[in-house]
């Protein structure tokens, strides 16, 4: 059906997206804020996702539902997957985390199995399931014109297959929004792809990436991952918009501890994530600095190789594991420590890993402390912002040298907080903004066609 659009139009998009409240993590938030402030820009979102009684949700954080705004469609599906089946033939009560966070380190010869099974006869992975629902829906809600564009949300991957059939299908602009990378995704191979599923995924990646209208990544360096592939894309249909922080979530006054030097990380963290040198230099710390209370705290999924490494460092007394809380309540963890700790998983392609929760330690002011690449997305932004350092997985010395800095001025003066921060380019209303002309500058496009 041809687009018509008057200048004075609100555009309608279909917003499609698996995630969606009352799942929780970070994979919902980007979605969540867009749709929040999208109709603020002209563009107003219909969300199609999943029944919340059969979606296979990692976590659940029921606080967010009070963000969808007000006289938002959303639309639920029925769905087909394997999650239940995976927790009664493995004995476990959870479904899969984003890394297997939940998973043991040394895997045994049945879980190797299942993840064979999921990497080889769920492409591009195990929640395709949904996609013949959700098309079915889709069809149904583009029948009648009400709609000028289409986005698709990812991971899962199988999400923007839904994308590419309705372009088939139904012509109309479609944007596919890649929260992470596809095939380069730093979990990859512990999912024991043979060549032809491989083969197969790498084609659906490829197809994604030609035929969309515009592609959103979250860095400049999956920007250029993508155009390293061997396919036919325009560089200008790529657009970067990484994640961001929301000012409302920022409710709490910063309260960092007078009597201890708290450092908190949130968010899931397994082995992928090295941080033995930290580990190593608060050990040091606690021997020369013996005044000082320092505190690890982890708020979220720490996964059982990374809470071995901390009793090995001997820290296992002074470390605090707070398991996953919704989200108002992380960010009050944020307001409430000393320093954030921030790592990156040391493995290939990690230079396009922006994790989300930087830009909400951002937005906390507390100096952060990061591992990771060098020279990386991650390191420019932190660099740019003046919000603390990025060090090298090995780069003991150096920084030892920065946390006795630190250590010193807390004896100063307990509270760190940062000044100023430049970080205002990453509020989500900002960054919302940038998607919203991209969809106009492609719905006024087709209009013109």
């Amino acid at each position: 059906m041809p687009i018509t659009l008057e200048k004075t139009d609100q555009i309608n998009l279909l917003y499609i997206s698996y995630y969606w409240p009352p799942s929780g993590g970070p994979g919902v938030q980007r979605g969540l804020k867009f749709c929040k402030y999208l109709p603020q820009s002209g563009v107003q979102p219909s969300v199609l996702t999943v029944d919340e009684k059969q979606a296979s949700y990692p976590v659940l954080d029921h606080t967010f539902a009070s963000e969808v705004p007000e006289g938002t469609a959303v639309y639920r599906t029925a769905t087909s997957e394997p999650f239940e089946y995976y927790k009664k033939l493995s004995g476990k009560k959870e479904i899969p985390y984003s890394g297997f966070a939940n998973e043991e380190a040394k895997t045994g010869f049945l879980d190797k199995v299942f993840k064979f099974v999921r990497g080889n006869l769920f492409i591009p992975d195990a929640r395709v399931g949904w996609n013949k629902h959700a098309l079915k829906k889709a069809d149904e809600l583009l029948k009648d014109g009400h709609f000028q564009a289409i986005l698709t949300t990812s991971p899962p991957h199988s999400t923007q297959l839904i994308g590419l059939k309705l372009k088939e299908k139904h012509g109309l602009p479609w944007i596919a929004d890649l929260r992470d990378p596809w095939t380069n995704i730093h979990y990859y191979d512990q999912l024991y792809h043979t060549p032809i599923a491989r083969r197969i995924d790498r084609n659906y990646e490829l197809h994604v990436l030609e035929r969309a209208d515009a592609v959103i990544v979250t860095s400049e360096d999956t920007k250029r991952l993508f155009l390293n592939k061997p396919a036919k894309i325009d560089p200008d249909k790529i657009h970067v918009i990484p994640n961001g922080y929301d000012e409302d979530d920022f409710i709490y006054p910063s309260t960092p501890p007078q009597d201890e030097f708290l450092i908190t990380y949130t968010g899931t963290i397994t082995e992928n994530y090295n941080i033995d040198v930290f580990l190593k230099v608060i050990s040091q710390l606690r021997s020369v600095n013996s005044d000082i209370r320092y505190k690890l705290r982890f708020v979220g999924k720490v996964s059982e190789g990374v809470k071995q490494r901390i009793s090995k460092a001997g820290l296992e007394g002074i470390t605090e594991f707070v398991p996953h809380v919704p989200h108002t309540e992380a960010i009050k963890y944020l307001m409430e420590s000393t320093m954030l700790l921030m790592a990156i998983a040391d493995v290939p392609a990690v230079y396009s890993n922006v994790p989300g929760k930087l830009f909400e330690y951002l937005a906390s002011n507390k100096p952060i402390i990061c591992l990771g690449p060098v020279h990386s997305d991650t390191d420019r932004i932190i660099d740019e912002c003046g919000a603390g350092r990025l060090f090298h997985y090995t780069a003991h010395e150096l920084m030892l040298d920065h946390m006795m800095l630190m250590s010193k001025a807390w004896t100063i003066n307990p509270n760190l907080d940062l000044p100023y921060l430049n970080h205002a380019q990453f509020s989500r209303r900002e960054l919302t903004e940038k998607l919203a002309r991209v969809v106009k500058r492609l719905v006024v496009k087709a209009a013109r066609v």
